[in-house]
């Protein structure tokens, strides 16, 4: 009881921090920019009767991932570290606060896709794009939470972003994955179950890196050839 009583009088005071210390200009930033870029190319496409497909919802997400990489990073971890709370928490909660601004993101997204469609055309599945989404933000917190494990945590976003979008390629384009991620040459059903075995190979990843207390990095000593050092 004392326990329970003890998390209720902490846990709205640590949602008051999360909230307060959450990279808000960032992640609307790139979630809004996605969504203008869509609106425009809706815009285009209603006056040259040609509908949008899921390869514009795919790419005018990309800004809010993008935003999404500023999302995992613990500030003044050294000093998180002797509160009572453990210092994972606080982007852990920023997390979860960032997941209905990319769902309300995908979702206006898709619906500026119907809306360029032709009255009676039927639309193609959405599952397996909300799927690939869900996979593609996994990589981009597992990146952003490797990079703030790294030498490079001050700079937050600014590498973890570009290093999320890298893998997001990688997985994309390389030769012998694509054929099981991309509908077609894949099964929808298929292309799904992958994508979703990919988020959650990231979450995990991601749930290791936040939980590892050191900034490890190789750095060269005299003397010896690598060392581990803390930032």
């Amino acid at each position: 009881m004392r326990r329970r009583a003890r998390w209720t009088r902490v846990l709205p005071a640590l949602a008051r921090h999360a909230a307060a210390s959450a990279p808000w200009g960032p992640l609307l930033g790139g979630a809004l920019t996605g969504l203008l870029l869509l609106a425009v190319l809706a815009y285009v496409a209603d006056r040259s009767h040609s509908p949008l497909g899921q390869a514009q919802v795919r790419i005018t997400f990309l800004p809010a991932l993008a935003g999404l990489a500023f999302v995992v990073r613990a500030p003044v971890r050294a000093l998180a570290q002797a509160a009572p709370v453990p210092a994972w928490v606080t982007p852990a909660c920023q997390l979860l606060l960032a997941v209905p601004v990319l769902a309300a993101t995908a979702g206006i997204e898709l619906g500026l896709m119907a809306r360029t469609s032709p009255p009676g055309r039927a639309l193609p599945a959405i599952y397996p794009l909300l799927a690939q989404l869900a996979g593609w933000a996994a990589l981009v917190v597992a990146a952003a939470a490797c990079c703030d494990r790294s030498r490079y945590a001050d700079l937050g976003g600014a590498v973890a972003g570009p290093a999320g979008l890298t893998v997001i390629a990688a997985a994309w384009f390389t030769p012998g994955l694509s054929p099981l991620l991309a509908t077609p040459p894949a099964s929808q059903l298929a292309a799904t179950v992958a994508w979703y075995l990919i988020t959650a190979a990231g979450l995990a990843v991601t749930a290791a890196a936040l939980r590892d207390p050191w900034h490890r990095y190789l750095r060269r000593v005299p003397g010896r050839k690598f060392a581990n050092a803390e930032e």
